[in-house]
C-alpha cells in the first residue's frame, strides 16, 4: 500500500480538484455568463443555444484534445492522470445538478450575487484557481487548452503563457459576441486571476526569501544568523569582475518575517557589506517543509 500511496493521493487530489473546478463553474460562471476560454468556455456557448449539458460538452470537447496530447506528449501517466481529471470534471458539471442539498445552497449564493459580474468573476477566478493548482500538484493536466498550451510549446516552441493566451483569447472573443463585451472583459480578468491563484497554489505564495551577502566579515554575520535566526549559512566563494580580488558570498533562505532581523545583523557587523534578497516559491529540508515524500 506504501508503494502505491503516491498514486492514489494524486488521483484523490485531482477529484477534489475536479470537483472545486465544477461547483465554480456552475456557481460562479453560467449564471453570470462568463466563459473564461478553454473547453469549458465553448461548451458553455454550445449549451446557450442548445441546452445540452455543459458536462457532456466538456467530455465531447476534450476527446480529440486527448487523442492530440496522446499522440504528441505522450506517456502513460499523462494519459491516465489526463483522462481521469476529464471524466471526473466532466461528470461533477452535471452530476452536482442533481444533488438536491447543493442546488439548494447555490442557489441562495446565486441569488445573492446575482447581478454582481465583479464579485462573481472574482469568486469563481479565486476557486477555479485553487482547482487547476490541485491539478498540476498532483502531476496532472486539466485537459482542454491544457493540452493544446502543452502541444504548441512542445511542437512550436510558442512559451506557456503565449499558449494559453492564444486558445483562452478566441474563446473569450467568441463569448464576447454572444454574452456581450462586458461579460468578455470579465472573463479575462478570470483568467488571469485563476492563473496567479493555480500559481500560488503549485508553487507556494512566495514567502521564502533568499539572501546573498559579499561582506568582508563572512564569520561574525555567520555566527549571527546562527544564533539570532537559528538558520544555517552556505559560504560560496566569489571574484568581483573588476577588482579581481577574491570575496566570500553569504548564502542563506529566511521567512518573509526573518529580512528585516537580518539586515539589522548585516548592517551592524558590515555596514558596507552588499546584500540582495531574492524571492523563492518554496524551500524544502531542514528548518521547512520536509523533502520526503514531495
Amino acid at each position: 500500500m506504501k508503494k502505491y500511496w503516491p498514486n492514489i493521493k494524486d488521483y484523490l487530489l485531482i477529484a477534489l480538484a475536479s470537483l472545486i473546478q465544477a461547483a465554480s463553474l456552475r456557481i460562479f460562471f453560467v449564471p453570470a455568463n462568463l466563459a473564461s476560454g478553454g473547453v469549458s468556455g465553448i461548451s458553455q456557448l454550445v449549451n446557450h443555444f442548445t441546452g445540452w449539458p455543459i458536462g457532456l460538452m466538456v467530455l465531447i470537447g476534450n476527446v480529440p484534445l486527448f487523442l492530440l496530447g496522446w499522440r504528441f506528449l505522450g506517456g502513460r501517466r499523462f494519459a491516465l492522470r489526463t483522462a481521469f481529471a476529464i471524466i471526473s470534471y466532466s461528470l461533477l458539471t452535471d452530476l452536482l445538478l442533481k444533488i438536491p442539498l447543493f442546488t439548494y445552497y447555490t442557489d441562495i449564493l446565486i441569488n445573492d450575487l446575482k447581478g454582481d459580474i465583479f464579485l462573481n468573476s472574482l469568486y469563481g477566478a479565486i476557486i477555479s484557481g485553487i482547482g487547476y493548482g490541485l491539478v498540476y500538484r498532483a502531476r496532472g493536466t486539466s485537459g482542454g487548452s491544457d493540452i493544446l498550451a502543452r502541444i504548441l510549446n512542445k511542437w512550436r516552441g510558442v512559451s506557456m503563457t503565449q499558449s494559453y493566451l492564444i486558445v483562452d483569447t478566441a474563446v473569450i472573443l467568441s463569448a464576447g459576441f454572444i454574452f456581450g463585451w462586458k461579460e468578455a472583459l470579465y472573463a479575462m480578468i478570470t483568467l488571469y486571476v485563476s492563473g496567479l491563484v493555480s500559481e500560488t497554489v503549485l508553487e507556494g505564495g512566495g514567502t521564502i526569501r533568499t539572501a546573498m551577502i559579499i561582506t568582508n566579515k563572512p564569520d561574525d554575520i555567520s555566527a549571527r544568523v546562527l544564533e539570532d535566526l537559528e538558520r544555517g549559512v552556505t559560504v560560496l566563494e566569489g571574484t568581483g569582475a573588476f577588482s579581481r580580488t577574491s570575496k566570500p558570498v553569504l548564502y542563506c533562505v529566511i521567512s518573509r518575517a526573518e529580512v528585516s532581523t537580518l539586515k539589522t545583523i548585516v548592517n551592524e557587523i558590515d555596514p558596507e557589506a552588499f546584500m540582495v534578497i531574492g524571492v523563492a516559491h518554496e524551500a524544502l529540508g531542514e528548518g521547512f517543509s520536509p523533502l520526503k515524500g514531495r
